[in-house]
């Protein structure tokens, strides 16, 4: 019988700043837009089913900012795991929905390391996977860990570097 082992390597505890500070920047966005718009309603004398509507909106994010920011990144980090072999990457991740992906090496297309703003306020890299169908993602790695990880799934893949 076939078996394929559950990935243990975890990505970095950074992870859970990197993603409090996107999603809060992501809530505060929408909160900014939704105190416009809830001005616009009162400046304009909308109808007042309108601002109700808004009101009601900007109560649900200010709860589902209170949950990605201080909720959710502790246990994404929690459940976050993958594993390479030489057959095999392995991811799996979730807190509701639990992901357990299994990518063969002969699949994998190409293979990239990036790093956004704030990934960089913390020297970290997220390693993208690309099959024909799919991109898979390992976030928050640090820099020598993602490097190191990108080519050994390049090697494991046979995949060459192309000078441009």
């Amino acid at each position: 019988m076939f078996t394929v082992n559950e990935p243990t390597n975890r990505i970095s505890k950074r992870a859970i700043h990197v993603w409090r500070i996107s999603n809060l920047i992501g809530h505060l966005i929408l909160l900014a837009i939704l105190a416009g718009l809830i001005w616009s309603g009162y400046h304009f004398t909308w109808y007042l089913w309108i601002i109700v509507v808004l009101w009601v909106l900007s109560g649900l994010t200010l709860i589902s900012g209170i949950w990605s920011v201080f909720v959710e990144p502790p246990l994404l980090y929690k459940y976050w795991r993958y594993g390479i072999d030489e057959e095999y990457v392995r991811l799996t991740h979730g807190v509701i929905t639990r992901n357990h992906h299994v990518i063969p090496m002969t699949k994998v297309q190409y293979v990239g390391a990036e790093q956004g703003p704030i990934l960089r306020k913390y020297n970290l890299y997220t390693v993208t996977i690309g099959t024909m169908r799919s991109s898979h993602e390992i976030p928050a790695l640090p820099e020598e860990e993602a490097f190191k990880l990108r080519n050994q799934i390049a090697s494991h893949a046979k995949i060459k570097e192309v000078e441009s």
